[in-house]
């Protein structure tokens, strides 16, 4: 059996040119997916300015979009995760890549909010099932050596995504401001630039085949009549339904975390900067146009925390193991974020942003790499998907549940100071959630240094 603990040499170094090869495809699909969800994250405070009548609530509509395209995701999980072991990985990753990049084009085209968030929701619908589909296909073609090291590195190189939405987003404030484009605009061209991964669709077809394992044991159940990609089987059998539950509450804390809490920096950011720009009685347009750019910074910021993050967590999930990595991971994601919300306060804390992105998004890494070792070839992608999109449904209502309860606390406010404070407060609270992840930390097993597991 070979060991996690101690390869003969480096792990890149076992990787032959079809390896390469089949790394980097997953990486690039998992990549773009991540820039089509950024550039929503930075836009969707200008789609929803353009979209909603005058008065409406920029920051509630915002956070019900948000709960559409996360719903999105979770059932594109569900759906293409199980296609993924049916039909092969290959296959359905380019069905997938191709369903997130043209819906995300049209989203550039709606003209109110209904049609925004059913571009959502189907842009979702192929977000949700690449990051099940791309962990799979690494794990059964990789060496086991390579394994869990590689998939962080699948993992923290979608930070590299994450900030080319960053530096979309300066590109059209400098655009904006030059009067190049209009900045009520920008939010479409940037999710124009969200469909361009659709021509990566065409490289994975010529060329990426199916896992040969994958293939080997296809062929075997036509024989022994085991079923792949099948729920029935992976809730009927006491192993595999523990770990797929016990994994999706994992996953909800880090995602509800993520997505309900963490990816609302841009807003806290937009606020804060914003006010201390109308302070400097800057007209209007100079005022979005710099809210934009430094949004822009703070999602560079950010996300430049959150590779080396997920770097680091890896090589501490190799170190110490799956479950001591992840104990830590949650802690420290619950303080790095309680503090953020509480005290950042202009430019000058902006490196607070890099904080909380490596420790947020540290524990995604463990995803990656975890989710693959509890589940069986013919179950692989449907189980990572499971846990991983399916927990989406629950972390659906988390931007919802900030948005209503920052409403509320903020009931009757008129003064934007008021507001902003009800919206510290209520990121504060929720951030709590990351401390439910250990409880499932301490029910699942340690796979460090263990072979994938088969029947």
């Amino acid at each position: 059996m070979s060991s996690d603990n101690s390869p003969v040499q480096p792990w890149w170094r076992t990787l032959n040119r079809h390896h390469w090869f089949v790394f980097t495809v997953a990486c690039l699909a998992w990549l773009f997916d991540c820039l089509d969800q950024q550039l929503f994250l930075l836009a969707r405070n200008g789609a929803m300015k353009a979209l909603l009548p005058a008065g409406a609530d920029v920051k509630l509509y915002g956070s019900y979009a948000t709960s559409i395209f996360v719903a999105g995701w979770a059932t594109g999980g569900l759906i293409f995760g199980a296609l993924g072991d049916r039909i092969g990985r290959a296959r359905t990753l380019t069905l997938t890549v191709l369903l997130y990049s043209v819906c995300t084009g049209l989203s550039a085209f709606s003209t109110g909010w209904a049609d925004f968030a059913i571009y959502r929701f189907v842009t979702g619908l192929g977000v949700g099932g690449v990051f099940g589909l791309a962990v799979a296909l690494v794990a059964d073609s990789l060496p086991s050596d390579a394994r869990p090291m590689a998939l962080g590195l699948l993992q923290a190189l979608s930070a590299v995504g994450n900030i080319t939405a960053g530096v979309v987003s300066i590109v059209m404030a400098e655009l904006g401001k030059n009067g190049v484009i209009n900045p009520a605009h920008a939010w479409k061209y940037m999710f124009l630039v969200g469909s361009l991964p659709a021509f990566l669709c065409v490289f994975i077809q010529v060329r990426l085949k199916e896992p040969e394992k994958w293939l080997k044991a296809r062929e075997a159940s036509r024989e022994n009549g085991q079923k792949f990609g099948s729920y029935s089987d992976l809730f009927s059998q006491p192993r595999w339904r523990s770990h797929a539950l016990l994994g999706m509450l994992l996953c909800i804390a880090g995602v509800v975390g993520l997505w309900g809490i963490g990816f609302f920096s841009p807003e806290l950011v937009g606020d804060v900067i914003g006010a201390s720009l109308k302070a400097q009685n800057l007209s209007d347009g100079e005022v979005a146009s710099q809210k934009q750019f430094w949004i822009g910074i703070n999602m560079i910021i950010q996300n430049t925390g959150a590779f080396f993050g997920m770097l680091s967590f890896a090589w501490l999930a190799q170190t110490i193991g799956r479950k001591g990595a992840f104990s830590v991971g949650f802690v420290a994601a619950f303080a790095a974020t309680f503090a953020y919300f509480r005290f950042f306060d202009g430019m000058e804390d902006l490196w607070m942003s890099a904080v909380m992105g490596f420790f947020q998004l540290a524990l995604f890494a463990g995803f990656a790499i975890y989710l693959p070792e509890l589940f069986p070839l013919r179950l692989r992608s449907t189980g990572t998907s499971f846990c991983y999109n399916v927990g989406r449904f629950i972390a659906a209502s988390g931007p919802f549940t900030m948005g209503v309860l920052a409403t509320r606390l903020s009931a009757g406010a008129t003064d934007p100071a008021a507001k902003l404070e009800a919206f510290r407060s209520a990121c504060c609270w929720m951030s709590a959630v990351f401390l439910v992840g250990l409880v499932a930390v301490a029910l699942l097993p340690e796979t460090k240094g263990q072979p994938l597991p088969e029947d």
